[in-house]
């Protein structure tokens, strides 16, 4: 049963990833569509076509590997002119600077070629590198807000559907005895004090009203005002079998230690009573969903920003065999795992089925982060181009000069050809990294 569930967690999470490819791709497919650019190919996932159809223009089909999508649109790239193309060599340089050039100049001269072959027989108000900067923009950013989209509706579910686990105000064991500091004794004896929740009477099953005659909501509130008075005497107000009884509850003194947000730590004296809350699957309101939605955003962003020191410690964890970070970069691979787990962990199935909404949410998140980096061949990268465009044409309307052509941006593959080259190492390191050392979110 345990590998079956296992099984069907990955299932579950490699649909869910192709789901929310296919939904990027839309996200950038039906503007285009709706600006009249031509779109050869729709496809979903990479590799080898295992299903395709065509319907009116387009070839809509299934790849082997659900790691990916595209869509194929006429003239990504503008027509390159004659005196725009790779120029010949020409004067004395070095063998290696040769070379170099000669690499440069072929793999420009690939791009327009195939770039070209786009545009045979296309009309040039057809083709994406002849729209307006913003509809280049809106089918750029179509997909990866697609995503955000996508992600904002599942952390609504889960908020406001499904609910978080929470503490609440019910009472779910009231401690019997208060032991010694730094004592390791489980069970109480003869001596221990009693603890200060069972002295004032408070039973497993109340439900917390009021405190110091301040009413709480929750248990975090309760406790707030039980550490803020040790030692000192204050009215509780419970419900108990439909009815509110007052009581009166003295924390007694407690010595915690405390990190502030530089990292120091201090030690505090805070009430302690004895109780622990029941936890509970609480709905949220239907703003607690696209609220933790924008905050993943920001999180995922730094991921983002320090990826080269995360893929370091990536790196250094896999061939040490240190623990890694939980919040650190994953692959598809890990990804899957984790869904698996979840899916066959002993828990009951509507916190399996909370953590699956979330680990697939997190996922949409991530793949609206990532797409947005200024980099081709990603949708940022282009939007990126796009801009540019933008600022050229403007400066040439202030200074009423003539419109500029289009930035040819094939004499970026050079470029985009090393950031392809950097996608795929990443890609390597944390494939390896989540089959040999992968992250222990359930514990290892």
């Amino acid at each position: 049963m345990g590998v079956l569930a296992f099984l069907i967690g990955v299932v579950v999470m490699v649909i869910g990833l192709g789901v929310s490819i296919a939904l990027h791709e839309i996200g950038h497919l039906v503007p285009a569509k709706r600006f009249g650019v031509r779109v050869g190919q729709y496809m979903i996932g990479m590799g080898p076509t295992v299903w395709s159809k065509r319907r009116g223009e387009t070839e809509y089909g299934l790849k082997a590997f659900p790691i990916g999508g595209y869509i194929s649109m006429a003239g990504m790239y503008p027509a390159a002119s004659a005196d725009a193309k790779a120029p010949a060599l020409a004067g004395a340089a070095s063998a290696r600077e040769t070379r170099r050039r000669s690499i440069y100049a072929t793999l420009v001269q690939d791009a327009q070629a195939a770039n070209e072959e786009t545009l045979d027989g296309v009309d040039a108000s057809r083709t994406f590198s002849g729209l307006s900067v913003w509809k280049r923009v809106v089918i750029m950013l179509g997909g990866p807000l697609m995503n955000l989209v996508l992600a904002v509706v599942l952390f609504a579910v889960l908020f406001s559907g499904i609910g978080m686990q929470q503490a609440t105000t019910t009472v779910s064991s009231v401690a019997e005895c208060v032991l010694p500091a730094g004592s390791t004794a489980t069970e109480c004896a003869d001596g221990d004090a009693a603890a200060p929740a069972l002295a004032a009477g408070i039973e497993p099953g109340d439900s917390l009203v009021s405190l110091d005659g301040t009413a709480v909501s929750t248990f975090a509130e309760a406790s707030a005002i039980i550490q803020a008075n040790p030692g000192r005497p204050i009215l509780v107000v419970v419900e108990r079998d439909g009815a509110d009884v007052t009581l009166t509850l003295t924390p007694i003194e407690n010595r915690v230690e405390v990190t502030a947000d530089d990292g120091s730590t201090s030690v505090e004296t805070v009430g302690y009573a004895g109780i622990t809350s029941s936890v509970e699957r609480v709905r949220e309101p239907i703003w607690a969903g696209p609220q933790a939605a924008f905050e993943n955003v920001g999180a995922v962003v730094q991921i983002v920003a320090n990826l080269p020191a995360r893929l370091y410690d990536t790196a250094y964890d896999l061939f040490t065999g240190g623990e890694r970070d939980a919040d650190g970069p994953m692959s598809v691979v890990g990804v899957g795992r984790l869904a698996g787990e979840v899916a066959a962990a002993d828990a009951p199935i509507m916190d399996r089925v909370g953590v699956m909404v979330s680990l697939l949410a997190s996922l949409n998140i991530a793949l609206f982060v990532f797409n947005l980096v200024p980099l081709l061949p990603l949708d940022g990268g282009h939007i990126l181009v796009a801009l540019w465009d933008g600022v050229r044409r403007a400066f040439a309307k202030l200074f009423r000069r003539p419109p500029p052509a289009p930035t040819d941006a094939t004499r970026l593959v050079p470029v985009t050809l090393v950031v392809v080259v950097l996608l795929v190492g990443m890609g390597a390191l944390l494939f390896a990294a989540d089959i040999f050392n992968p992250v222990q979110l359930l514990g290892g």
